[in-house]
């Protein structure tokens, strides 16, 4: 059997995000138009330029709730919210002792900042005790790859187990790379997705001095509105999602759930600039044409389009280009939404959260609307169906989710109903 005749399936998913706790309330929520954009009160915003975000911790994450003191010690904040989606998924998936071989199970995980909160905090530490007080669990807490190994420790995952960070697209190779572990032959079931917790003051404020945010601090639930033309920046995010990847083979000969299929997996980069992406929209278009390539999928099979959708002039008008240049005159009878209209940008988790919330409008047969899309932008291009309005009930057979990071680079993932 080659790579490609070897189907994978998600049998398994969990999700935190400034919606919910819990991969279906999430959806549930997504559906309804309800929105996760707040003021921040953990922290003075006073000096700073933008003063909310979608936040989870204190709001659908209590640390206490879910660790013991001493888990709390050797887990960075990231990895928590990241092992709380991968045990919801991995309970959803039935995945237990005696019904998967843990040498053929594995975790790719990615986070595009990882231990930031560590690094704050332990700094902290060092100004006001030196060198001896800072903790022996400061290293292992902020790597990168922290999460995938917790995660490891968690299930006993033997297997592929490594982390991805590509800023944006982090969590979009992590699910790329987990199908290609099962395709090759090395394992039959995956735990894949990422983590993202950077709602603090320092990553708000470097954002902010990118001018990458938006500013509408009046009405911090209108301030995500992707393809419209009063859109002024992106929101800040955090959250993790995670979905279990199995070939078909292993999961019908233990009789699992089959939420749908992993179809493909598409990556290019830019090559030009470290934050602004491809003005031509050649490149991101061709990550799409990729991942419908590797999943054997034509134009005609795609009904959804995930968008990265991040409420920026520059992404939105070149995200609707590279659409339409990947899917050509099919693009007209597209349903194309952002989930970032009503969580806010994830950063190295949106992949994540948007590849649970596909697997889920497979499943429902359903998809979300873009929330704040009042006066598409259509002098500047933006003019396809993003679903103004209302969720829609519909036949959705094939699904592509796109994700651009810094870096210039590019991820799409195509899914399929089962």
């Amino acid at each position: 059997m080659s790579a490609k005749e070897r189907r994978v399936v998600v049998t398994g998913l969990g999700a935190l995000s400034p919606l919910a706790s819990g991969a279906e309330e999430t959806f549930r929520r997504l559906l309804a138009g309800e929105n996760g954009i707040k003021t921040i009160e953990r922290w003075d915003t006073s000096r700073h330029t933008t003063k909310f975000a979608g936040e989870i911790q204190g709001v659908h994450f209590h640390p206490g709730d879910h660790f013991d003191r001493k888990e709390l010690k050797r887990l960075d904040l990231f990895s928590q919210i990241g092992l709380v989606a991968a045990r919801e998924a991995f309970q959803d998936s039935g995945l237990g002792e005696g019904n998967f071989d843990p040498t053929r199970a594995g975790a790719v995980l990615g986070t595009g900042i990882g231990g930031i909160n560590s690094i704050l905090e332990q700094h902290d530490v060092y100004k006001g005790g030196g060198p001896r007080r800072i903790t022996p669990f400061f290293i292992p807490n902020t790597m990168a790859n922290a999460l995938p190994g917790n995660v490891a420790i968690e299930f006993g995952l033997q297997g592929p187990c490594f982390s991805t960070s590509s800023a944006c697209a982090s969590s979009g190779h992590a699910i790329g790379m987990a199908l290609r572990e099962i395709r090759s032959g090395e394992a039959d079931v995956m735990l894949t997705g990422g983590a993202e917790a950077t709602t603090n003051f320092l990553c708000v404020a470097g954002f902010n001095s990118l001018k990458a945010l938006s500013k509408r601090n009046e009405a911090p639930d209108k301030a995500s509105r992707p393809f419209d033309t009063e859109r002024d920046g992106f929101v800040m995010g955090e959250g993790s999602g995670v979905l279990v990847l199995e070939s078909l083979e292993h999961a019908q000969k233990r009789g699992a759930k089959i939420y749908c299929e992993m179809a493909g997996f598409g990556q290019t980069d830019d090559a030009g600039h470290i934050t602004a992406p491809d003005a031509t929209a050649k490149v991101p278009s061709r990550a799409m044409s990729k991942a419908m390539e590797d999943a054997g999928m034509n134009p005609e099979e795609v009904d959804y389009v995930n968008a990265h959708g991040t409420s920026t002039s520059l992404n939105d008008a070149m995200e609707t280009v590279a659409i339409k240049m990947a899917l050509g005159e099919r693009v007209k009878d597209i349903a194309i939404s952002s989930s970032k209209s009503m969580i806010g940008h994830l950063i190295g988790a949106a992949s994540a959260v948007e590849g649970v919330i596909c697997a889920l409008s497979l499943h429902q047969q359903a998809a979300h609307a873009t929330r704040n899309l009042e006066h598409p932008d259509v002098d500047n291009g933006c003019d396809l169906d993003y679903m103004q309005g209302a969720a829609r009930e519909m036949p959705i057979r094939g699904v592509l989710s796109n994700s651009f990071g810094f870096g210039g680079h590019n991820v799409t993932l195509a899914f399929r109903r089962f």
